[in-house]
Order: C-alpha cells, then sequence, then structure tokens
C-alpha cells in the first residue's frame, strides 16, 4: 500500500530515458510534483498500489506457457504484463525501489523463459501462433504494456541487467513479432497495430533505429504496410474503423501508445496531425458510436464492453492532453478512471479544476473505407445519450474477417435499452470452458449469416453468398442523410450481395404529431428481374403481449426453420398471416415501457415468431427472439413498417398506462418512382415518410395519397398533413 505522503511525481529521480535517449512518454516536459493528487489520479495510484502490492506477495509466477485463453498460464501471464506496466508506473510516480525491483525480477524471469519458448502448445492452425500465448496477438499485447512499464525503471537497473533484459526478453519478442511472424506483422489489420507498437516502442526505449523503422514504415520499410500505413488504410476520414467500434476501441490503445511515442521521439512527423488529425477523430468516433456508455455491437463485438475499459482509459488521456477538449473530461469522469502518466494526471487535475463539459453525442454520418466511398454508418439521435432514442443504420462495408453479412441492418435504443438487437459475436471471451475463450463454431454458423441480422435475405442465403472476400469487394451507397430535428433520415442501397437483387433501405426517426415518443420508419425496396423468397428479421428485446394476427402456434413439437446459413439455429414458435396493416403487429414490454411494430402484410407471405437456440448441443447461442417477415414468389416487393413505443408500466404501483399502440393506421402507397408510407395517429394526427429516390436536392415532387396532395423537396421528407377530419 502507499501512504499518502509518497503519492508524487518524484520525476527528476526516475524518469531517465533509454541508453539512446529515447522515451515512451507523451508530455514533452514531465508533470509537476504534487502532493495532494487530484482524486481520480490518487485513487487510479490506490487502486494499482492494491493489485501490484497483491502480485508482489504472490512472488514471481512465469510458467511455461500452456493453455489456451482462459487457461491459468494465459491468465497469469496477462496478469503479469498488467503488473509490469503498473508497478513501472508506480515507480515513476513514487520512487518507491520495490517497484523497480518487482519489475526487473519478473522481466528476469522472462529472460530466462522466453529463448526456449517455439510454437505455443494450444495454438491454432488458422491463428498466427504465439510465444506466450496461444495467439500472436495477445503476445503483442504483453509487449505494449511491458515494454512501458520496462521503460519506467531501465535506467534504475544495472547493466548486465538490463542488457540481459534488452537481449532476451525484448529484442527477442520484437524479431519474433516482425521478421518472426511477417504474415501478421504486414497485415492492415489490428493485429498488426498491436505488433507494429509493440515493436516500435521497444525500438525507442532501446535505441534501435531499425525496429523503430520497421514498425513505421513495414519490413521493407516502403511505407506499403507499417503503422503509419494503417492510419492510412483503417480508418475511414471521419475516424471510423473499418472492423467497426468493438475492435476500433481495441485498436485504439496501440494506435494512440505508440502515436504517443512517435510525437516524443520524432516530433517532426508530427502523427496527430496526420492525415487531419486522423486518430484524434478516431477517439472521438469511438466516443460517438456508443449507447449508455457501450459499444454498438456490429460484427464481431463483445456486448458488454463498454467506455470502462482499459484501450479507453488510455484514450481519453492521451487525447484530452493534445486537445484539452473539456467533452474528453465528462468522459473521464463517467469512466471513474484514467492512466498513471503525465496525460493521465493532467486529465484527473483539470477535471477536479471543474473543467469538464458534457460530451456532445449527436446525429452523425460516419463515412467508411480510407476514401470515404464504402458506404457508412449513420447514428440518429434524439434525447440523451443514455436514456434517449438511437436509431443505428449500418451500411458499411464487410469489415475484413471480423465483419458480418449484414448489409443495410439497423438497431434500435431506447430508454437505456437496446430494443432492436444485433447479436455481436457468438464468443465467451477468456471463458476455457467455452472453446478455449475463442470465437464459438456458431460464430461462423449463426453470428455472422445474415438471418441473425435486421437485413433483408433472399432466399435462404446470406449476403455474398458467405464468401467474406466477395463481401470485402462490394459495400453500400449511402444515398441520403438528415440529421433534421424531429424529421432525421438515412438512405443506402446494396447492389450485388445476391447476384440480379438491388435493395434499398430508408430508415427514419420522425417525430410524429400525438405521439409521446419518437417513432422509427423503415421502407426497404427490392428489385430484382426473376422470382425469390424474401426474408426480413427483426430481432428485439421484450415479453410479447399482444399479436394482432392469429397464430399456428408450435405447443407439441418445435419445428427448426431451416437446415442451413442460419436458419438451422432458429426455432418456430408460431406463423401466421396478417391481412392488413391493421392487424399486421406484435407489442411487447421491456422494462417499464411497451413496443410496437407494425408493417404492411406481404400478399405472398407470412409473418414468423421464432427464437435463437435451435441445433445447439453445447449451449452456446442466447436465446433471443425475432418477427420475421416474409415474401414468396416475388420479384420487386416493399416492406414498410413502423416501429413505436409507447406506454408506461409501473410493477411497485400496480399502474399500466398506453399498453396497446397508438397509431390507427399505417398505409403504403406507390407514386411513380417514390415510395409513400402514411402514418396516422390514434389521435388524427397523420403524417408521410416521402422518398422520391432523387439525389437533386432541389428538385420538388408531389404525390398524392389518401386523398391527401403533399409536396416534398430532395430525395426524401417527413411530410406532417396534421388532424384528420371526421
Amino acid at each position: 500500500m502507499i501512504p499518502k505522503f509518497l503519492w508524487v511525481a518524484l520525476w527528476g529521480a526516475t524518469s531517465s530515458v533509454a541508453v539512446a535517449g529515447s522515451d515512451l512518454s507523451s508530455q514533452a516536459e514531465p508533470a509537476a510534483a504534487t502532493a495532494n493528487p487530484a482524486p481520480l489520479f490518487a485513487n487510479e495510484m490506490q487502486r494499482a498500489s492494491v493489485f501490484v502490492d497483491r502480485m508482489m506477495e504472490a512472488g514471481v509466477v512465469v510458467p511455461v506457457p500452456k493453455d489456451p485463453g482462459g487457461g491459468y498460464t494465459h491468465e497469469q501471464h496477462k496478469q503479469n504484463f498488467k503488473a509490469i506496466n503498473l508497478a513501472g508506473q508506480l515507480y515513476r510516480n513514487t520512487g518507491e525501489q520495490q517497484y523497480s525491483d518487482y519489475v526487473r525480477d519478473v522481466l528476469l524471469a522472462y529472460a530466462e523463459l522466453y529463448p526456449t519458448l517455439g510454437e505455443h502448445p494450444a495454438r491454432k492452425n488458422s491463428q498466427g501462433s504465439g510465444r506466450i500465448f496461444w495467439q500472436v496477438l495477445n503476445d503483442a499485447m504483453w509487449m505494449v504494456d511491458s515494454i512501458q512499464g520496462y521503460e519506467a525503471v531501465r535506467e534504475s537497473l544495472s547493466e548486465a541487467d538490463r542488457k540481459n533484459i534488452d537481449d532476451n526478453v525484448f529484442r527477442k519478442a520484437a524479431a519474433f513479432l516482425s521478421t518472426g511472424s511477417p504474415v501478421t506483422f504486414s497485415k492492415i489489420h489490428n493485429h498488426a497495430t498491436w505488433a507494429t507498437a509493440g515493436v516500435g516502442m521497444t525500438g525507442y526505449v532501446l535505441g534501435d533505429k531499425e525496429l523503430v523503422d520497421i514498425a513505421l514504415l513495414g519490413l521493407d520499410k516502403s511505407g506499403k504496410t507499417g503503422f503509419l500505413r494503417q492510419t492510412d488504410l483503417l480508418f475511414s476520414p471521419d475516424g471510423y474503423y473499418t472492423e467497426g467500434p468493438y475492435y476500433q476501441r481495441f485498436a485504439l490503445k496501440p494506435f494512440m501508445i505508440f502515436a504517443g511515442a512517435i510525437e516524443k521521439n520524432d516530433p517532426s512527423r508530427k502523427i496527430y496531425e496526420h492525415r487531419d488529425g486522423i486518430l484524434l477523430k478516431a477517439l472521438r468516433s469511438t466516443i460517438q458510436l456508443t449507447y449508455d456508455g457501450y459499444f454498438l455491437p456490429f460484427n464481431d463485438a463483445i456486448r458488454d464492453k463498454s467506455l470502462k475499459t482499459n484501450e479507453l482509459y488510455n484514450g481519453v488521456a492521451i487525447a484530452y492532453s493534445k486537445t484539452r477538449d473539456p467533452g474528453l473530461l465528462s468522459i473521464a469522469e463517467w469512466q471513474g478512471r484514467t492512466i498513471l502518466t503525465d496525460d493521465g494526471l493532467l486529465l484527473a487535475n483539470d477535471l477536479a479544476a471543474g473543467k469538464a463539459r458534457p460530451f456532445p453525442f449527436k446525429s452523425l454520418l460516419f463515412s467508411d473505407g480510407p476514401e470515404g466511398n464504402k458506404g457508412a454508418v449513420a447514428v440518429l439521435r434524439q434525447g440523451d445519450s443514455t436514456s434517449g432514442q438511437a436509431l443505428v443504420a449500418k451500411n458499411s462495408s464487410q469489415g475484413m474477417g471480423h465483419g458480418h453479412f449484414d448489409k443495410l441492418n439497423w438497431q434500435y435504443y431506447d430508454n437505456g435499452n437496446e430494443i432492436v438487437t444485433d447479436y455481436g459475436a457468438a464468443r465467451f471471451l477468456n471463458v476455457e470452458s467455452k472453446f478455449g475463450g475463442r470465437y464459438l463454431p456458431e460464430n461462423e454458423t449463426w453470428a455472422k449469416q445474415t438471418i441473425a441480422h435486421n437485413s433483408l435475405v433472399v432466399d435462404e442465403k446470406s449476403h455474398f453468398d458467405g464468401d467474406a472476400k466477395a463481401g470485402d469487394k462490394l459495400s453500400p451507397q449511402q444515398r441520403f442523410f438528415s440529421a433534421k430535428p424531429g424529421s432525421q433520415i438515412s438512405s443506402a442501397t446494396m447492389t450485388g450481395a445476391y447476384p440480379g437483387v438491388n435493395f434499398t433501405r430508408t430508415l427514419a426517426l420522425l417525430n410524429v404529431e400525438g405521439l409521446g415518443q419518437p417513432l422509427v420508419a423503415d421502407v426497404l425496396r427490392v428489385k430484382s428481374e426473376t422470382a425469390h423468397k424474401y426474408d426480413l428479421p427483426m430481432h428485439y428485446s421484450g415479453h410479447i403481449t399482444r399479436v394482432g394476427f392469429d397464430l399456428k402456434s408450435s405447443v407439441d413439437a418445435r419445428p427448426v426453420l431451416g437446415t442451413a446459413n442460419g436458419y438451422q439455429h432458429l426455432w418456430v414458435d408460431a406463423t401466421g398471416k396478417p391481412d392488413n396493416a391493421q392487424n399486421a403487429f406484435v407489442t411487447w414490454i421491456l422494462d417499464d415501457r411497451f413496443y410496437t411494430a407494425r408493417w404492411i402484410p406481404q400478399v405472398t407471405g407470412e409473418a414468423i415468431l421464432a427464437e435463437s437456440g435451435a441445433n445447439d448441443p453445447q449451449f452456446n447461442l442466447r436465446r433471443e427472439p425475432v418477427i420475421i417477415q416474409r415474401a414468396t414468389d416475388s420479384k420487386d416487393a416493399v416492406f414498410a413498417s413502423i416501429l413505436e413505443a409507447h406506454g408506461s408500466y409501473d410493477g411497485a404501483e400496480e399502474r399500466t398506462v398506453a399498453s396497446d399502440s397508438q397509431i390507427k393506421s399505417i398505409r403504403h402507397q406507390q407514386a411513380g418512382s417514390a415510395d409513400l408510407l402514411m402514418i396516422e395517429a390514434l389521435s388524427g394526427e397523420k403524417s408521410v415518410l416521402a422518398i422520391s429516390y432523387d439525389a437533386d436536392p432541389m428538385k420538388t415532387h408531389r404525390a398524392l395519397i389518401g386523398g391527401e396532395q403533399i409536396n416534398w423537396t430532395g430525395y426524401a421528407a417527413h411530410v406532417k398533413l396534421g388532424r384528420a377530419t371526421k
């Protein structure tokens, strides 16, 4: 435990740089010493001291690697690199020799072990094998943390110990991660980001220019691979990371920490100005792509990851030191954490000084692809970021190997919950009993498949027939975006996900008079030269309270919906054939609010109520409900629907209000090339979502629906008609 009087930054005594004068600190000058650190920093020091003291009491434990993710040796080595880093920062902040000695002793144990290691015994053939861990990625993560702790104590070590650790740990590990793992090191991928960061930071600490150069420019130093090229190709001009926000969070730590080292040691590169400040844009985009602090679970995402994660403690502190953006202080306040560096101390001091301002969560369009031309993600918000509404349209690219087959997918958040859901990844991260903590087989057979998303499925096949390489070649076209309050709209087109099939989806977050909450409108138009079976699933969270149409329920036996492409994992609970928009609805409750999905039924189709979990003998899948609109033997089709929040339920007071839909009717009509969706509330208020599909923003359109003449300008608009007359 560190006494309070030692919570002082003894920088002059302990922050010496490496032999060649290089240093990983991201500040030009160390923070001023203080006997009274701000509460956030003091709490972080206390937290770190408890962890490191516990590790020191257990002694140096560096086992021979054996286990996969979640196993004993895997978890012990993870704890070790965390302890190396934190003990180094504690030494830097307190000057207590015990922390330097601990880092030295652990790394000397690795100096004995590392030269004896070959391929990890629990390696997976499809992944690059590590030495300390089952995959090379984890070895790179070990390096990024460990080199920071080592840099903090290196000058306090004897020359013999320093040389032993330099040569037998960090030089050998750097060689393995680079020339020893050329495929991983040369990728444009988050695994390579971690590897290049670890090697480059090691180069700065050891004064080895060769390691720095190959980390920045690739093994051949051409600049076609390496860290700098990754900043060019992995982010869009808006700072969106092509694998999605979950992996954006994961990759930000090496991006931001290595960038800090580059700025300190090679300021002429102006790394934080590179590509119009792309790394700082990426940090802000990562925060924007959350709801109630949790990342939108695109692609292979673990759903319980939030801004309260080590990568974002680092990212927020580093970004604040570069920008002094007061909104980042409010994020740090919500996190309740920071890092034990100059950047963390600055952030903590300014937070204590009352400089925080609310982070500006807002409706935004994030382009995808390095040139911004590979689709986009639209986030339409109303209200605050924790209990308000957020409609998300995922019109982005495939997302490489971690991508899912979910073109024009969508999600909806309200009242602090995910209402229309995305499954994310099928994985129990680091739970050894669940496939060694790796991605489960069901990640391929269910989670990645189109039917597991809220996207169009043609003939029970996934987009691109489940071929990720084919998916990488084609992206949606974002055709329209408007963040106009009360009439927020996004529209995109996908061509090529299925041969000969083109589909355009328009999603809108609308304020409709007579309703207490915003409403989601969804119009998906499909065009094809040949007939197909179309399925449009909507995965949701909640418990059904009312169904508007007659059901044929699966009571005695629970059939499976299909045999492949994810359909084999769906139990059919009931089917029905609503015949009009008055009875084509399902209402459910989640927490204290009701939701009704209402749609225009297909003439040749049916509605299917199903649940995931079929053909799952190992209980690897969550049981989650889905409503599927089906159209059979159709060429062109339009799926028009709305999602409405309404009413309230108070269990303590035994009081229910407006548990049934507040919508009287919806009506779809095609007027020439335009789609019109009229919505009428029980109060009589009517409005229309009008979509012309015309890119000319100045062109005026006119149409007649339900005896009402409407006019609008541009691609799409929300036209309010007023109250219906009796």
